[in-house]
C-alpha cells in the first residue's frame, strides 16, 4: 500500500475509486496507518490531476495536524503530501499560512537539522510561501535567519544551496527581514560562502556565487544593514566586497561595485572608504573594461565613484590622486549608459572645484567628446549630462580660457539650446553658465549669442504665461550682463526688449518684479 505505480494516470484511477475521503478519514484517527496513508497521499499527489479532489476532501486540514509529530518519517511524508497538494495554489497556501503552519516549518528544521529529506522538505514549502506578505510577516518572529544560515553553511550540494538562496531573497524583499538577517549573520555567510566557491570553474557554483552575492547587494538596500555590514570599514563583508573587486569573476566584480555605491550612500563612509583606499580598485577595475568589458561593470564602478565624490573633502583628496585622469580613458567608450555615468561622475568631480573645472574645461579632446554627446539623439539623457556637464565647466571655474575653449568647442549653442529645456534645473544651469561667461567676457562670445538667437529665446523665455519664476529671474541676470555689450544692447532695442520687461514689472513675484524693474533701469542708463 506505500507505493504507487509509476504508470501514468494509477494516481488518477485511485482517486476516481472513491477511496480519497476514507483516506482523509483514517489520518483524522491517527491510526497504526497513519504514516503509511500519508505517504500514499504524497505519492498521488505527485499528480497534479488529483490535487483538487484532495483538497475537496479535505486532506489539507487533517495533514496540517500532523506536522506536531515527534516522528521523523510522517513528517516528512506529510511534508510532501501537504507541499504536493498546495503547489501553485495560493488560497490552499494562504489557508496553510493562517492556520500555523509557517512557525512549525522552521521549528522542524531546527530540531532535525541533520535530517536532508525532511529538512529539503520543509526549505521547499518556505520556497513556495516565501512571497506572501502574511508567511513573511509570520518569519519575522521564528528566528528564521538562524536556521537559512545554519542550513547554508551544511548544504550538501548546490541543489540545497539555491533553495536556501531563493527563500533568502524573496525574504530578504521585507525590510525588517533584511535587518534581521544582517544582524543574523546571513551576508556573513554568504560572503564565507562565496569565498568557498572562488576560483572554481564548475557552472553551479558560479551560479551560487551570483545569487549569493547578488543578494548581498540587496540586503544593502536598507540603511541601518548597510551601516551594520560596512562596520567603519572593517566589517568582514565590506572587506571581502573589495576582494571582489580584485576578482577575475566578472560577476563578483559587478557586485563588489555595486556594493561599494551602496556603501557610499552615507557621506562618512565615503570619507573611511577614501581613507581605506578603495578608489585604486574601482579605476584598476574601470581600465579593465575599457574596450570590450563588461557595461554593467563600468556602469556600477562609475556609479561607485560619483558618490564617493559627493563629500567635499573626498572631491579635493579624489583629484589630488588623479582619478579625473585616469577616469578620461573612458571618453572613448561608444555604449550609452557607460557615457551617462562618466558624464555624471565628472559633474560631480568639478561641483564646486575651480581647480577640476579649470583643467576638464580646457582639455579639448574632452570637449570635443562632450559636444558629440550633447548631439546624442538617441539618448536623451547621455544627451542631457552632456549639457550639464558643459555648463558646470564654465559656471564651477569661471574661468576665461575655459570659456574661450567651450566657444572655440561650438559648446554655445548646445548651452542656449539647454536654456530650452523642458526641465527647470536644467534651463536655470544654462542660464547661470551663460551670465557668467558672458559677465567674463562677453567680446568673445557675442556673435555666438547672435548666430543662436539667445536675445529672441530669452523674451520667448520672460513673455511665457506658464514659464517658471526662477527660469525668468535667471534669464533677467543673463540680460544683466550682456547689456554690457553694445551690439547685443542694439538688438535689445530692435526686439523692444522693455516693452516685455515693463510687462514683468507688474508680476506677483515680487522678486521677480524688483529684478525686472532692475535691469529697466540698467538699460536706461546705458542709452
Amino acid at each position: 500500500m506505500c507505493y504507487l505505480s509509476p504508470e501514468k494516470g494509477a494516481a488518477v484511477e485511485i482517486a476516481s475509486s472513491g477511496i480519497v475521503p476514507i483516506l482523509a478519514q483514517s489520518l483524522g484517527k491517527k491510526s497504526l496507518l497513519t504514516k503509511q496513508v500519508a505517504l500514499v497521499v504524497a505519492e498521488m499527489a505527485r499528480e497534479a490531476a488529483v490535487r483538487d479532489t484532495c483538497i475537496e476532501a479535505g486532506l489539507v486540514k487533517v495533514l496540517v495536524p500532523l506536522l506536531n509529530s515527534a516522528d521523523e518519517e510522517l513528517l516528512l511524508h506529510t511534508g510532501r503530501a501537504i507541499g504536493r497538494i498546495c503547489f501553485d495554489n495560493t488560497a490552499q497556501q494562504d489557508q496553510l499560512v493562517q492556520s500555523g503552519v509557517i512557525p512549525r516549518l522552521v521549528a522542524i528544521m531546527r530540531e532535525y537539522p541533520e535530517n536532508d529529506p525532511l529538512v529539503n522538505v520543509c526549505l521547499l514549502a518556505l520556497c513556495n510561501l516565501a512571497d506572501m506578505d502574511t508567511a513573511r510577516e509570520a518569519l519575522v518572529e521564528v528566528g528564521v535567519a538562524e536556521v537559512l544560515t545554519a542550513q547554508l553553511k551544511r548544504a550538501p550540494d548546490a541543489e540545497r544551496r539555491h533553495i536556501i538562496l531563493e527563500v533568502l531573497g524573496s525574504l530578504g524583499e521585507s525590510d525588517v527581514l533584511k535587518l534581521q538577517f544582517v544582524e543574523s549573520g546571513v551576508p556573513k555567510a554568504l560572503s564565507e560562502m562565496i569565498r568557498g566557491l572562488q576560483g572554481g570553474s564548475d557552472p553551479h557554483d558560479l551560479c551560487s556565487i551570483k545569487i549569493g552575492s547578488n543578494l548581498i547587494v540587496s540586503l544593502l538596500l536598507g540603511d541601518e544593514s548597510m551601516q551594520k555590514c560596512f562596520g567603519e570599514g572593517t566589517g568582514v563583508v565590506y572587506q571581502d566586497v573589495l576582494s571582489w573587486l580584485q576578482s577575475s569573476n566578472t560577476q563578483l566584480q559587478l557586485s563588489g561595485a555595486l556594493a561599494i555605491a551602496n556603501f557610499a550612500r552615507n557621506d562618512s563612509n565615503c570619507v573611511k572608504m577614501l581613507e581605506l583606499g578603495v578608489v585604486p580598485h574601482i579605476l584598476t577595475l574601470l581600465e579593465q573594461h575599457v574596450d570590450e568589458g563588461d557595461v554593467s561593470v563600468q556602469h556600477a564602478g562609475l556609479s561607485a565613484l560619483r558618490n564617493l565624490a559627493i563629500p567635499a573633502t573626498n572631491k579635493v583628496r579624489m583629484l589630488k590622486d588623479g582619478v579625473t585622469e585616469r577616469i578620461r580613458t573612458l571618453l572613448r567608450s561608444d555604449m550609452p549608459p557607460v557615457q551617462f555615468k562618466l558624464l555624471g561622475t565628472l559633474r560631480m568631480m568639478v561641483d564646486g572645484q575651480e581647480e577640476a573645472a579649470t583643467v576638464l574645461g580646457k582639455d579639448e579632446v574632452l570637449l570635443a567628446r562632450v559636444m558629440e554627446w550633447c548631439e546624442a539623439r538617441d539618448h536623451a539623457g547621455v544627451r542631457g549630462e552632456a549639457n550639464r556637464l558643459l555648463a558646470a565647466l564654465i559656471r564651477h571655474s569661471r574661468a576665461p580660457e575655459v570659456i574661450n575653449a567651450v566657444t572655440k568647442a561650438d559648446g554655445v549653442r548646445h548651452l542656449i539650446s539647454m536654456a530650452t529645456s523642458e526641465h527647470v534645473i536644467m534651463q536655470n544651469e544654462a542660464l547661470v553658465a551663460l551670465a557668467i561667461a558672458s559677465a567674463i567676457d562677453i567680446d568673445s562670445m557675442q556673435e555666438s549669442f547672435q548666430e543662436a538667437e539667445l536675445l529672441p529665446t530669452l523674451q520667448k523665455m520672460l513673455e511665457d504665461p506658464v514659464g517658471a519664476v526662477e527660469v525668468k529671474f535667471s534669464a533677467l541676470g543673463l540680460i544683466c550682463s550682456l547689456a554690457n555689450s553694445s551690439m547685443m544692447k542694439e538688438e535689445m532695442e530692435s526686439l523692444n526688449l522693455k516693452e516685455t520687461l515693463t510687462k514683468l514689472s507688474g508680476h506677483s513675484s515680487t522678486k521677480l518684479a524688483t529684478q525686472a524693474d532692475t535691469v529697466l533701469a540698467m538699460l536706461s542708463e546705458t542709452n
